[in-house]
């Protein structure tokens, strides 16, 4: 291909996007400036101090049901109000049965699409907090599986309240969830689409109750660490987003839009390391799954299973704070399209 070509199609893409998104495709460094209080709340050390406390022996793996969960539970609260998130019926915390004679505490936080024009959509952006806990004396830390995606998810909540308090308001509310049990057949999100379908779950805002049919988009992060298992040898800086089928056509290819537009420029996947097998079976592994199952539209972002995957091994050492610094960027600039 020609330069000329290159640059034709990649004009044709922006064009695009504009189309899409209603973003004009000039003056990039203005669509930058426009994020940049957002982008400015996520630095790695700050990835990186979140997921150092989510793995640190304090919290001892994790297990749900054990001190270190709640551990936790507690410092993901703490983060979700500093983050300036509404409870859910005064409390961010919904305890829920488990398995095996445990309780469970998924901690949700809301944040309202516009205070004076409330929206009745609603999109579900989670990660889960839980691990294996400790096994045969020994601690699993989990700091990719999933602190990683746990302080994922505080950011983007610290991203769109920063940006919420500055006047931006969203076509759709948010509702941060990071769930528990997940390693407990997912009985976390298992929970919350109970409450969904039970009528349980409750709009904090307007006291209106979020059906089924009000939920347009659910987005789960689980495992966005590390640089361990790349899509391309020589790309450590790449993510994988499963589940762009189910979402509709024209937002198909918004992530790699954004990616160019916002000088991300990460080496994405849209399947799992290009096996339709392992894609359709790793869609299927993680929270989304109920929703998957219950016709919402799911995606999940992730950097792939590595070899300390489930190990005592996977520490806050394997992960790349710069790195994931650019795939949360990329999530919010995305989002903040969908929504």
């Amino acid at each position: 291909m020609t330069k000329d070509i290159k640059k034709s199609a990649i004009t044709v893409l922006l064009m695009l996007f504009s189309i899409l998104t209603g973003t004009s495709i000039y003056g990039q460094n203005g669509i930058l400036s426009e994020h940049e209080a957002a982008r400015n709340t996520v630095w790695p050390a700050k990835i990186l101090k979140k997921v150092e406390f989510l793995a640190d022996s304090i919290c001892q793996g994790r297990a749900t049901g054990t001190r270190g969960n709640v551990e936790a539970g507690f410092y993901i609260v703490k983060q979700f109000e500093k983050a300036g998130l509404m409870p859910m019926e005064g409390t961010f915390v919904k305890h829920f049965f488990a398995g095996r004679g445990l309780v469970g505490h998924n901690i949700m936080g809301f944040l309202p699409a516009s205070i004076k024009n409330p929206s009745d959509k609603y999109v579900i952006v989670g990660a889960h907090y839980d691990h294996l806990g400790s096994l045969s004396g020994s601690v699993y830390p989990g700091a990719d599986a999933n602190a990683s995606g746990t302080a994922a998810l505080i950011c983007l909540a610290d991203m769109f309240s920063t940006m919420k308090t500055l006047g931006k308001s969203y076509g759709k509310n948010i509702i941060f969830v990071a769930f528990d049990a997940k390693e407990m057949d997912m009985a976390g999100s298992e929970a919350l689409w109970r409450m969904i379908e039970n009528k349980d779950l409750i709009n904090p805002q307007t006291g209106a109750i979020i059906t089924p049919d009000k939920i347009s988009l659910m987005v789960n992060i689980d495992q966005i660490g590390t640089t361990l298992a790349p899509i391309h040898k020589d790309r450590p800086d790449y993510m994988i987003m499963l589940g762009t089928h189910s979402l509709p056509r024209d937002k198909r290819t918004l992530l790699q839009l954004c990616n160019k537009l916002y000088s991300i420029n990460l080496d994405i996947g849209l399947d799992y390391y290009s096996s339709e097998n392992f894609t359709r079976i790793f869609y299927r592994l993680s929270d989304q799954k109920v929703f998957v199952d219950n016709g919402i539209p799911a995606v999940m972002f992730t950097s792939g299973i590595t070899m300390n995957t489930n190990r005592t091994r996977d520490t806050p050492s394997t992960i790349s704070g710069e790195i994931t610094k650019r795939r949360i960027w990329l999530i919010y600039h995305w989002l903040s399209k969908m929504i």
